[in-house]
């Protein structure tokens, strides 16, 4: 029992580097155009984050619990190996301020434990051939949206003076990085959900069928919302400044992408952030 305490515990460390390391994709742009001051864009950030749960079910914790590896041949010692090297590689990717999937990491990391402890028997082809199509999809998608979107927004304010669009625009900032963050709470907190819930049914205390317990849904949520709020600033600094120069129009196209990263919480496939951006 004190084992599954120290898995708990890796998660909601690994949820904790989550929320710092990727949700500053969302707010690094309405930072540096100043809409909003950069600890308001946090404190939003994390909000939003915190609250996915009541907006989306939770198909993607279902995924990671059951759609990646088989529950019933791996361990605890296999969960324990896939989070201390996805906690490792996200905190190297954060020193280094590069924008990686977290996602992508714990399912990686997840794999590689499994097939180490088990075989290749242990893996769920399907669910993992899933997340490697969005590996592919998902920066396409993004291209063609973002090509799209921006071409129609430039073609309606053709006419409209550059001070109105600027205006305009700095308004609807809040909205498309509030979506965007709640998508990204909606998708990464219930990765840490799923993972949770193996060990409790790893450890006789769950079973396939039950539900998630509340308690596992509200810490992942915080541990990712406090995350947001109390960190992220090297990868705010990396979007905002090696990227590109940004400007509310140009912030807001990415954003209006939002019902790509819903798909993920709604399906249960496996959309990356970062490479929607």
């Amino acid at each position: 029992m004190t084992f599954l305490y120290v898995i708990i515990a890796l998660v909601l460390v690994f949820d904790f580097i989550n929320g710092f390391h990727d949700s500053a994709n969302s707010i690094a742009c309405i930072v540096s155009t100043k809409v909003l001051s950069p600890f308001a864009a946090v404190v939003m950030a994390a909000f939003f984050n915190f609250i996915a749960f009541v907006v989306f079910p939770l198909r993607v914790a279902t995924t990671m619990g059951k759609g990646v590896v088989e529950p019933d041949v791996i361990n605890l010692n296999t969960i324990g190996a896939a989070l201390i090297a996805a906690i490792t590689w996200n905190l190297i990717t954060w020193w280094l301020g590069l924008p990686s999937s977290s996602s992508h990491t714990l399912v990686g990391g997840l794999i590689g434990a499994a097939v180490a402890s088990s075989g290749w028997a242990s893996v769920i082809t399907g669910g993992v051939l899933k997340i490697v199509a969005f590996i592919f999809v998902a920066p396409i998608l993004g291209f063609i949206l973002g090509h799209l979107i921006s071409s129609l927004i430039t073609w309606i304010f053709r006419r409209t003076p550059p001070f109105t669009v600027d205006k305009i625009f700095r308004k609807l900032q809040l909205f498309s990085a509030s979506t965007f963050s709640l998508g990204h709470g909606g998708n990464d907190a219930q990765k840490s959900m799923g993972i949770i819930w193996v060990a409790l049914i790893l450890s006789g205390l769950s079973t396939k069928d039950d539900k998630i317990p509340m308690w596992v849904v509200l810490s992942c949520q915080a541990a990712i919302a406090m995350g947001t709020l109390f960190g992220g600033w090297r990868i705010v600094k990396t979007m905002d400044r090696r990227s590109q120069r940004s400007n509310p129009l140009k912030d807001s196209v990415p954003k209006y992408q939002g019902p790509l990263p819903f798909l993920e919480p709604l399906t249960g496939g496996y959309l990356s952030a970062p490479h929607i951006q």
